[in-house]
């Protein structure tokens, strides 16, 4: 909280300065909102993501109002316009604006604010000196920097504790690389000395050639999977972006030739031609048509994994899913299934590759992008991974996306 050490002398215009504020709150938001979406680079959609925004904003102005009459009355950190304020901060953070963009947004409040009051004095016949005036100005400067101050803080408190999660999430990942790479290097290493035992029987040399490609494979991918994660750009705004469908057709084509060998028909449903960040969606698809593909059931006569998509309009999101009828995911194991290294069927399915990395890269990719991932499991069987993003542009939900599709029967 902003405090002064020297008492503001008396403005006959602040009680009517405050009670024009409070009277024109409504129109006063609106008018910032438009500030905010015209001159920060922002899309309107993440100026106005609900109605819960413009709750915040009035009561805003009622504190600036209400410390503009009264100076001597601090405004407390337990004032429900703080918390408003703190609130604002939360959801500017959760919506992704960087440092710039919440401080431009004050910047452009002080200007609303000041611009109204100019406007109102004018009008105004109270009698007020020169200097009074400017104790009026001087009173709102300080009651927007409280607000503001409340709401950055608590904007970069959310920046911290997320940073320290993902820090701590890398930490793990890195030491769970590092065994695993080293698990499949030590295995190569091993079947290549017995391969140079002299004398080594012959029905014993194909069970060592096995060892070492199966290993390096298993490599290869995961390296695949690193390259993939440090094209992701942190800076949202600088990332290469491509329609979805684009996106789609890439990770298909790149499993294709796996997906035939395995009996498995990848088949794609409803997909809105709207942008996304082609790095995080490409290695997220990929990974989740790949355990799709490795996981298919053998029982079945069809094996198929769909993916489809569709914008959710009260989320304002866009939602990818890959679906399949495959082995599923036992229920006591499901918790963990973007845990590191975790593989759900590792007892019961011994000829499948992979590390456990995959679907927390997954994770980890989308959660970089502003968005979340999860899994479903249908009533009929099988498993349906899922991703969500921010929809980046207005039209992207006021066009409205096709519908999502139904998956096939198992």
């Amino acid at each position: 909280m902003i405090a002064s050490n020297d008492p503001l002398p008396s403005c006959p215009l602040a009680t009517a300065l405050a009670l024009r504020i409070c009277d024109a709150r409504e129109e006063l938001t609106r008018r910032w909102l438009d500030r905010i979406s015209a001159r920060v680079n922002l899309d309107p959609n993440e100026v106005f993501p609900s109605d819960e925004l413009l709750d915040h904003v009035p009561m805003l102005f009622a504190g600036i109002a209400a410390y503009i009459e009264d100076p001597a009355q601090e405004i407390p950190a337990d004032a429900p316009v703080i918390a408003k304020a703190m609130e604002l901060g939360a959801l500017r953070h959760e919506q992704g604006f960087d440092e710039y963009e919440i401080l431009k947004e004050f910047e452009l409040l002080g200007g609303v604010l000041f611009a109204f009051l100019v406007r109102e004095v004018r009008e105004l016949q109270a009698p007020c000196d020169r200097d009074e005036i400017l104790v009026c100005g001087h009173r709102l400067f300080r009651a927007i920097a409280v607000i503001q101050e409340a709401s950055v803080a608590h904007y970069l408190q959310r920046m911290r504790a997320r940073l320290s999660e993902r820090e701590a999430r890398l930490r793990a990942f890195n030491r769970a690389l590092t065994h695993e790479l080293k698990n499949e290097i030590g295995a190569i290493l091993g079947a290549a000395e017995l391969l140079d035992e002299p004398g080594l029987a012959e029905d014993r040399r194909p069970p060592a050639i096995e060892i070492i490609r199966r290993n390096a494979r298993v490599m290869r991918d995961v390296l695949g999977n690193l390259v993939e994660l440090s094209r992701l750009d942190p800076e949202a705004r600088h990332q290469r972006r491509i329609l979805l469908p684009q996106a789609v057709a890439e990770a298909v084509r790149q499993l294709r030739d796996r997906a035939r060998a395995s009996g498995v028909a990848v088949r794609i449903g409803p997909l809105p031609a709207v942008e996304v960040p082609a790095a995080a969606v490409e290695l997220s698809l990929t990974n989740y048509l790949s355990n799709a593909i490795k996981y298919a059931d053998p029982a079945k006569a069809a094996r198929w994994v769909l993916i489809r998509a569709f914008v959710s309009a009260p989320r304002r999101e866009i939602v990818v899913e890959v679906c399949d009828n495959g082995l599923g995911v036992p229920e006591e194991k499901r918790p963990h299934l973007f845990a590191q290294g975790f593989r759900a069927h590792e007892e019961t399915v011994t000829d499948v590759e992979g590390t456990g990395l995959g679907l927390t890269i997954v994770r980890d990719a989308i959660e970089a992008v502003g968005g979340r991932a999860w899994v479903t499991f249908p009533p009929h069987g099988g498993s349906c991974f899922a991703f969500a993003l921010p929809a980046r542009r207005a039209a992207d939900v006021a066009d409205g996306a096709p519908a999502r599709g139904s998956a096939p029967d198992a």
